[in-house]
């Protein structure tokens, strides 16, 4: 597994190896011991594990929580392409505001670990796009908060026309 850091710190790119046969192919989109080696930290503590489907313009964030206890989350593609953000919402943070973009495509797989107190959003690049979220908490709504990918002030590069935004956004 390839790993790089991304301008949001300590926010990484995981680049699996991806093992081709006759059959197909098969990769790990996750693995422990390239985890801890890369963040030097415990193995990802996987509380809870979610999938959604997006059709293609249907932009999803920028969400976060609130931090303590915060939330990490390891976010893949299964199946479509999307970009994904990172955006740094870290109050004193030397990176408060920037954000950096990856595209995340089931054909080149590819995952992000997006630590507690950083948001995260993605625009659907096709339709019937599955992102696929493992997550170190599970799902407390009174610790959910968001920020508009639409504001300006979220650094969050969002196309301008999205063909669909959550109803808080409208």
């Amino acid at each position: 597994m390839k790993t790089r850091a991304l301008s949001v710190e300590p926010a990484l790119e995981f680049r699996p190896d991806v093992h081709h046969d006759a059959r197909g192919c098969f990769l790990s989109p996750y693995e422990s011991t390239a985890f801890t080696e890369r963040t030097g930290g415990p193995a990802f503590p996987v509380a809870q594990v979610s999938h959604g489907v997006s059709r293609n313009g249907t932009v999803r964030g920028v969400h976060f929580t609130r931090t303590p206890p915060g939330m990490a989350k390891y976010v893949y593609c299964l199946r479509g392409r999307a970009r994904d953000f990172v955006v740094d919402l870290r109050v004193g943070s030397p990176t408060f505001g920037r954000h950096d973009v990856v595209e995340l495509d089931a054909a080149v797989p590819r995952a992000l670990y997006v630590p507690a107190g950083l948001g995260h959003a993605f625009v659907a690049l096709e339709d019937e796009t599955v992102m696929t979220y493992l997550m170190s908490g599970g799902y407390v709504p009174e610790n959910e908060l968001a920020v508009s990918p639409l504001c300006p002030s979220a650094a969050c590069p969002a196309p301008t026309c999205p063909t669909g935004t959550g109803r808080r956004w409208r």
